[in-house]
């Protein structure tokens, strides 16, 4: 009796084990593979299943949610032979949940060693400031290799980034030193470049000043001959005038001609700077007879007695 009692309990607990070991529930964001005789048949998606007893059995289970590893730092030797410490980080997702369980061993342990090798292979190739100013590039270069090696795991790696690059500290303070002396010839070729421009500035207003200065004494000069031209019209047109009451037998006109002259004479040299007393042997009735022929003159020009017949003017006499 009690060994029949043992039996059932056993069949029982047994009969529960089966029965949980057929029935499975998936969680979504997972993949779960399934073995009949420890071959591959199918894969279990999100939800309930049900497997065959004894026959079946889940092998893998598989996240299917995009993932995140770290790339440890390496040391890494550029083309021109400097010696940079780089680490880096990748998102992968798997898409294929089978080919990512029987296609490798240990995923994210390839994932990482084929990562750390482009990046040997493609910093390498570079000088080191290509490296420090083209991560872009670097990254662009690694994820098309990375990604292509591995397509056949039913991976997609969907990012790389290289997060630190790190130089040793003797380079560092070269390139320091070098980043200075490069500022600094940038400031002195701004500076002459300013004192280049502000000399061009200068002259070309200082030949501007003389070309004004020089069109002002031309208009000068042509005002000034003009002026010339005008008095030598004037005076011309004068002698005219008076050569013609001359020659019609005018006085007036003969002393008018003489007195303007005598004046003339007088004032020329009355203003030489090195005479200060002036004396000449001059009769004081010619003087003042001319005068009076002056004003003569000039009564008749505004609205004096006309004499036509050229009448002599009363001229005192000594």
């Amino acid at each position: 009796m009690f060994g029949s009692e043992v039996a059932l309990i056993l069949f029982v607990v047994l009969a529960a084990a089966t029965l949980w070991s057929t029935v499975k529930v998936v969680p979504q964001g997972y993949n779960y593979t399934v073995e009949k005789f420890g071959r591959y048949t199918r894969t279990l998606t999100p939800g309930l299943h049900i497997l065959i007893p004894v026959m079946e059995r889940v092998g893998h289970h598989i996240n299917m949610k995009e993932q995140v590893m770290d790339i440890p730092s390496q040391d890494v030797i550029t083309k021109d032979n400097a010696m940079v410490s780089v680490d880096g980080v990748a998102f992968y997702q798997v898409l294929n949940a089978a080919k990512s369980a029987y296609e490798v061993e240990m995923l994210e342990h390839a994932i990482v060693n084929l990562t750390m090798t482009n990046i040997r292979t493609v910093m390498g190739s570079m000088d080191l400031d290509e490296l420090l100013s083209n991560r872009d590039v670097i990254n662009a270069q690694l994820l098309n290799v990375v990604d292509s090696a591995t397509e056949s795991w039913g991976v997609k790696v969907t990012r790389i980034e290289i997060k630190d690059i790190e130089p040793p500290r003797d380079l560092v303070d070269s390139m320091a030193r070098q980043m200075k002396a490069e500022r600094e010839k940038r400031a002195q070729i701004l500076e002459s470049e300013g004192l280049r421009a502000a000399s061009i500035l200068k002259a070309e207003g200082e030949k501007q000043a003389q070309v004004l200065e020089a069109e002002g004494r031309r208009e000068a000069a042509f005002r000034d001959a003009e002026a010339r031209e005008r008095q030598a019209e004037a005076e011309a047109k004068a002698t005219e005038v008076v050569s013609t009451a001359i020659s019609e037998g005018n006085v007036q006109a003969i002393n008018y001609f003489v007195a303007n002259n005598y004046m003339k004479a007088l004032e020329a040299l009355a203003s030489a700077p090195n005479q200060k007393v002036i004396m000449m042997p001059l009769e004081a009735s010619s003087v003042i007879g001319s005068l009076g022929g002056l004003a003569q003159i000039a009564g008749d020009a505004f609205g004096g007695d006309n004499n036509p017949t050229g009448g002599r003017p009363s001229v005192p006499r000594s």
